[in-house]
């Protein structure tokens, strides 16, 4: 297929742009095949380049001869464009509709990209498995990286290396992937250095109504218990849920084939309920007409703020399980691809202080994301806005960089990125010309040839040119666990995403600027004292007489 048969009207003049807090620029329309182009020949008028897999709907009203296409997008932007003519505004509208919803993978930007930039560290290659079971192996030797899944025949979702117990075979790992939802059978998540306590994920059991059991799995998970300890199992779903999972061939492990293990049901809400929060909260925080009573009760209605405390009370239980009680933890849901992932996650950057690096944290979305099977694609082919029947969109990874920046904002100097960091890594799982997060498993990926055909998100942010922006300048490195509030009052609207287009963002930058500078001031000043106090000590040196016996 052409791009060019979609384009019905490439090209259109006198087309004005309407941007919140944003002066109104007139200029030239352009459609390419990926972008919507606004550019104008104001002088210091910022142009406007959107991504067309970055609109999630159009809508279209006409008055007279003009036109106007309100263009709503994925990071929840609201544009309005004014197009002189019916025929180029409904052209214009189709074309966006039909560029914008693209099914075909292999059609989408980032394989069309091409960087302006030299490319020194390659993103595709960071964050190998085998980079972290070396770290591993340098605290413990009772792990070992199988290859049980190299062809993906095992679990489809699952990456060619995973770490498990090193006295469990590969022939018991196929069995247990086979009492496992979609063969994803437990597998090492963390290991807590401190006390050598472990934290797992997998699917959830088939036992089905009659009970099934699958001794390898009872084998597998009781492998990493040490002696005399006991360990937690954490569902994610409500026991009712869980029970009647049963019904449909799943279910939940039961205590009398696992009687060292201890079953906690946290309930976390389903993909489903996740996006219609959102689309709730996104709407709320669009309608400014309303006072503020009536304001915050549409926000509480969202429960979007619930969902937040449900997630970071699950991830705290289990740091407190592994770092107070000195217990192993196993962790799933249903299929054990979006609120597991979500719990395990989070709990690693309560536990450790290497997740609350910038790289750290990026080794975290490898690993506990992308390799470990989120649906990205599916989950982020469609935001707030989207008029279409949902096909699993759902915002999970949003939910944890927002549970994230709760965390971030509780301990300001323990995290060395900062909120730009959290609020790009939404833009990209959206829509990016990277290919980082295309694709639902490490297998797709492989097949789409990513690494070979596209650009990692990596290779970008890792720039000294673009490091900077994303760094913390409170950043102090902090060893310990840290452990956030879950109270209603500590949990807040994270405004640097909901609101960032709503409101005027000028006091904020230049509070932010002004604390910069008097951070760099105060490290002059230190530098300047530490430099008098060594010279001080030289001089005292010298003027000291030399003692005679």
């Amino acid at each position: 297929m052409e791009f060019a048969e979609l384009i019905k009207t490439p090209r259109v003049d006198g087309v004005v742009l309407h941007r919140p807090f944003m002066p109104t620029v007139e200029g030239t329309l352009c459609l390419t095949g990926h972008h919507l182009i606004l550019s104008s020949r104001q002088d210091n008028t910022e142009e406007l380049w959107l991504l067309h897999a970055n609109i999630d709907s159009i809508e279209k009203r006409f008055v007279g001869s003009l036109g106007t296409i309100v263009v709503k997008c994925k990071d929840l932007r609201i544009i309005q464009l004014d197009i002189p003519g019916m025929e180029e505004c409904l052209n214009i509208a189709s074309s966006i509709e039909a560029l914008s919803t693209l099914d075909s993978v292999s059609l989408m930007y980032p394989f069309f990209y091409r960087p302006m930039f030299d490319i020194s560290e390659d993103g595709w290659h960071l964050f190998q498995p085998e980079e972290a079971f070396k770290d591993l192996e340098s605290m413990t030797d009772e792990w070992r990286l199988s290859t049980v899944n190299k062809d993906f025949n095992v679990c489809p979702s699952y990456p060619p290396l995973v770490a498990v117990p090193k006295d469990i075979d590969d022939d018991a790992l196929c069995k247990a992937a086979a009492f496992r939802q979609g063969g994803r059978f437990p597998v090492l998540s963390y290991y807590h250095k401190k006390n050598g306590m472990v934290m797992m994920r997998a699917g959830q059991p088939l036992t089905g109504t009659n009970g099934r059991r699958c001794k390898e799995d009872e084998k597998l998970i009781n492998a990493t218990l040490r002696a005399g300890k006991r360990g937690y199992i954490i569902d994610t779903r409500t026991i009712a849920v869980a029970q009647q999972a049963k019904a449909r061939g799943g279910g939940f492990e039961q205590e009398a084939n696992y009687p060292q293990w201890r079953r906690i049901h946290k309930a976390i809400e389903r993909s489903s309920i996740l996006q219609e929060s959102l689309i709730k909260l996104v709407e709320a925080c669009n309608d400014q007409s309303h006072s503020m009573d009536r304001w915050l009760s549409k926000l509480e209605a969202s429960n979007w703020q619930s969902h937040v405390k449900e997630i970071l009370t699950t991830a705290c239980l289990a740091a407190q399980c592994i770092d107070r009680e000195g217990a192993s933890v196993l962790v799933h849901g249903t299929e054990g691809t979006d609120s597991t992932l979500q719990v395990t996650s989070l709990a690693q950057i309560i536990l450790d202080p290497a997740c609350r690096t910038i790289r750290g944290f990026q080794a975290l979305v490898e690993r506990e994301w992308l390799q470990a099977g989120h649906p990205f694609q599916q989950r982020c082919a469609q935001s707030a806005y989207s008029n279409g029947k949902l096909r699993g969109e759902a915002p999970v990874f949003l939910l944890f960089l927002d549970c994230t920046w709760q965390i971030l904002r509780q301990f300001p100097c323990s995290f060395e990125f900062n909120e730009n960091f959290l609020v790009m890594l939404f833009e990209h799982a959206y829509a990016s010309q990277f290919g980082t997060f295309l694709g639902h498993s490490t297998a797709e990926r492989m097949k789409l040839k990513l690494a070979q055909k596209t650009v990692s998100l990596w290779s970008w942010v890792n720039r000294p040119q673009e490091l900077p922006r994303f760094l913390n300048p409170l950043y102090e490195p902090n060893s310990l666990v840290i452990w956030p509030s879950v109270a209603p009052q500590s949990l807040l609207l994270w405004e640097g995403i909901f609101l960032r287009w709503n409101r005027s963002t000028k006091c904020l930058d230049e509070a932010y600027e002004e604390m910069v500078h008097i951070i760099e001031y105060n490290k002059e000043l230190q530098n300047k004292v530490n430099s008098l106090r060594r010279q001080l000590a030289q001089l005292e040196t010298e003027d000291t007489p030399l003692q005679t016996p």
